[in-house]
């Protein structure tokens, strides 16, 4: 895809790829071990990025944002995979474009400061009893007066721990459910009402934190629903197209790349039985069939990032997209480990951490499982000439 890059968005690529090496790789070892970043790093991370540019380059300029179009913000999410998620939020930032939805002093309040990276954000949708299954939500939203109540818990809530402000998806109609009856909702973190009941421990990810986040008679003013009332689900699934090109797309290419890239250099420096181990075929099958399927990733990504850009929405593409490339990151991240040896299974070397980090990307914004399901749906509706 590089043949297509004009220089503005080639040099974009150049810096962040340039930023990413110079100070924030240096830092994952030590963010992974203690799980931490340091606060003083953080702030001055995120000053260095903003300086430059690099802050919320998924918003649109008015507000403050990049301005970057679909196929402009996944060049730049490739660069951002290779390094950790953790450091990708503090100093790039992490802004759900659904605040696009806020009006009047929403806009002062929550938008701009988020955009600006004086406030946090977090986005609370999955539940015990709702997954991949977002339609499935039980936290209530009731009318009383001037105020919602809310009622219910969320967990594996990224940033959930810290965040300044949450964006809440509630039921405020149960007959209606998805189909006019969710709502997003503007949750200040020192609500009365809310709390964090703790921080769930995961396998990968480390550095930022996963919550259970719990809504016990939490009472906001009308004013803090987000978007029109009746409007959550839909607003959920207009954004979903790019955070999943992006963040799951374009960032599998990122972290493979990188993992390719050290397995490459290490086939041609190892040597067992007198020869590098890139010499031996089986080796060689698995350096070809990562080429190939990052290669292969890259194509759907881009194809669908113009298609979004000019306004053409395929969700059984973006469904496909999703599904290929967390399976692809977790094979090449496992080929990675098998080329490294028991070199791969140690600490010492960053392979298993991107095991364990890419592992879950199968998981979450919808399991494999679901995807597989909605590209066959989409097929038996309108056929593979669709696509």
């Amino acid at each position: 895809m590089t043949r297509v890059m004009d220089e503005d968005i080639r040099m974009l690529r150049t810096n962040i790829r340039r930023f990413v090496d110079e100070k924030l790789i240096p830092l994952e070892e030590e963010v992974d071990e203690t799980g931490r970043i340091d606060p003083a790093v953080v702030a001055s991370l995120k000053a260095d990025a903003k300086k430059l540019g690099y802050f919320a380059l998924n918003m649109p300029e008015e507000c403050g944002g990049g301005g970057l179009t679909h196929v402009q913000m996944c060049h730049v999410e490739e660069e951002f995979g290779r390094t950790m998620d953790s450091l990708i939020r503090r100093t790039f930032g992490q802004v759900y474009p659904m605040l696009l939805n806020c009006k009047g002093d929403q806009v002062e309040k929550y938008l701009l400061p988020t955009v600006s990276g004086d406030k946090i954000c977090a986005m609370a949708i999955t539940e015990p009893g709702a997954g991949s299954d977002a339609a499935s939500v039980t936290t209530s939203a009731t009318l009383d007066g001037g105020s919602w109540v809310l009622n219910g818990s969320k967990h594996f809530i990224s940033d959930g721990d810290i965040a300044d402000y949450i964006i809440l998806l509630a039921v405020n109609d149960r007959e209606k459910g998805a189909r006019g009856g969710m709502t997003l909702f503007l949750v200040d973190r020192d609500t009365p009402g809310f709390s964090v009941a703790r921080v769930q421990k995961m396998m990968g990810h480390r550095g930022y934190g996963h919550a259970e986040l719990v809504f016990d008679n939490c009472r906001i003013p009308v004013e803090n629903t987000l978007g029109a009332v009746g409007e959550g689900f839909r607003i959920i699934m207009s954004t979903v197209a790019g955070i999943r090109l992006g963040h799951i797309g374009a960032r599998a290419i990122g972290v493979a790349t990188r993992i390719l890239d050290l397995c490459t250099e290490y086939a041609k420096e190892r040597c067992q039985f007198g020869s590098p181990i890139g010499d031996f075929q089986m080796v060689q099958k698995m350096l070809a069939d990562s080429a190939t399927e990052i290669f292969a990733t890259r194509a759907m990504v881009y194809d669908v990032a113009a298609e979004l850009d000019q306004g053409i929405e395929n969700r059984t593409k973006i469904s496909m997209v999703k599904l290929y490339a967390s399976e692809m990151a977790t094979r090449v991240a496992d080929r990675g480990v098998q080329i490294f040896g028991g070199m791969g299974f140690c600490k010492d070397l960053p392979l298993e951490r991107f095991y364990r980090d890419t592992r879950v990307l199968r998981i979450f914004d919808g399991t494999s499982e679901i995807h597989r399901m909605l590209i066959a749906r989409g097929l038996l509706k309108e056929g593979a000439e669709h696509f």
